[in-house]
């Protein structure tokens, strides 16, 4: 009798207590919705406004790069004067299951080297005419539409694609020298540094190859996501160091010899590992000193290239590769609005709205493409296949040209002429 008075006490305390434990919560969620409480983490406001759209940019003193600087991707203005009359057509049969046009042609000297919708190699002469097409994959493979990316060493053509093959051909004959296969599909650029390549897969590894045989050198890891990227991971080689980014915003260097980390910096937090299919980064681009990039978390990063550490951080919306001259950086964001940044503080010191000829309903469902700098204009492409040129002295909108119907690539330059990719063809502009 008495053990059962004792455990009747025993469940009125306990059940007492979890009403207090119920009361005291519901108190403090009553203070949590409380306007005084304020939020330590709220997003950033994103520009949506003109600054200093009067300020005239002083480019007397421009330096008109020769030679891009490819392992840095380095692009800085290029010299085009923009006739823009079409002069060649480089035909291909339609890539499919593409959200977005994200390659690159091969450029040479004389023609342009592309890939088409199972895979097959065409090089083309400057008068956009077949010279070679090769294909290097199986019935089954060809069924995959395998994506592929290019990089020219010496005469040999390296091609890496996104169903996990590797392999170089002969650029004059087509011929092919070796063929590999990896563990994971490709999704980055590729450079290379003296006898090896680069290039970083979709499990978020950077893998070294040599040039020679395809045999691998060394490979590193970077934390897994489970989802998948929508957009390629970015690689720059400065010096000896192999700097790229992941698909959850980590930049890592690494020693192009040994493979070994020398820095890393998490720009995101842990929760980013779960999103990393909506998460955007754009190209790195280095001057050596510092490395710039950003993304569409409203991130603006400026890093220094020897340490990794932060010089500047600004709230830009912004997922395309930006473009240094001089003090300057010129960026766009998702948003449509050109930013100029003084390089060494990270200070905005004119922002003008590109899109504003459109209409606010329109311009919600486009996005800017890429864009590079021919002399004194900005040439843009956006997602409704139109082309925007600006005059950047003054940010003013030029004209707006029709490119295509729907897909676009960025656009190029190579030796004074302007090439933009449509599913179905390469248009090259003098």
């Amino acid at each position: 009798m008495n053990k059962l008075i004792i455990l009747i006490f025993a469940i009125l305390f306990l059940n007492n207590c979890s009403f207090n434990k119920d009361l005291n919560n519901s108190k403090d969620n009553e203070q949590l919705k409380d306007s005084s409480i304020k939020k330590l983490f709220d997003e950033k406001k994103i520009f949506s406004q003109e600054f200093n759209p009067e300020l005239e940019l002083d480019l007397t003193n421009i330096q008109i790069r020769k030679n891009i600087i490819e392992n840095k991707n380095n692009y800085g203005f290029q010299n085009y004067e923009g006739l823009f009359n079409k002069i060649a057509n480089y035909k291909f049969s339609k890539l499919e299951n593409i959200n977005d046009i994200n390659y690159k042609p091969l450029f040479l000297s004389d023609g342009i080297i592309f890939f088409d919708k199972k895979g097959s190699i065409l090089r083309y002469n400057e008068e956009g005419k077949v010279i070679w097409k090769k294909n290097y994959y199986s019935k089954s493979e060809k069924k995959l539409k395998p994506k592929l990316n290019f990089l020219n060493d010496n005469g040999n053509l390296i091609v890496t694609d996104d169903i996990a093959k590797y392999y170089s051909i002969d650029i004059n004959t087509g011929e092919l020298n070796w063929s590999k296969n990896s563990k994971y599909p490709f999704n980055s650029e590729i450079k290379k540094n003296k006898n090896k390549f680069f290039v970083v897969d979709y499990n978020n590894t950077l893998r070294c190859y040599y040039l020679n045989d395809g045999s691998e050198c060394w490979n590193l890891q970077t934390q897994e996501s489970f989802t998948i990227s929508s957009l390629k991971y970015s690689l720059i080689i400065i010096n000896d160091l192999i700097i790229f980014t992941n698909s959850i915003g980590d930049v890592t260097a690494v020693n192009a010899e040994t493979g070994l980390i020398i820095w890393q910096l998490p720009t995101q937090s842990s929760s980013i590992i779960n999103e990393a299919y909506s998460f955007k980064i754009s190209k790195l681009v280095s001057d050596d000193n510092s490395i710039y990039f950003s993304n569409n978390k409203n991130q603006f990063y400026s890093i220094e290239t020897k340490t990794g550490s932060v010089n500047w951080i600004n709230d830009i919306n912004s997922y395309i590769l930006p473009i240094i001259n001089d003090n300057l950086i010129f960026t766009i964001s998702n948003e449509g609005y050109l930013f100029v940044i003084e390089k060494n503080n990270g200070n905005i010191i004119r922002i003008t709205d590109l899109f504003k000829d459109y209409k606010t309903k329109k311009r919600k469902n486009i996005k800017p493409i890429g864009f590079v700098i021919g002399n004194t204009n900005l040439y843009l492409t956006n997602s409704d296949g139109k082309m925007v040129i600006v005059d950047l002295k003054l940010g003013n909108v030029i004209n707006i040209i029709k490119v295509s119907k729907n897909l676009t690539s960025q656009p190029f330059l190579f030796n004074n002429n302007l090439y933009v990719i449509r599913n179905g063809s390469i248009i090259q502009y003098d």
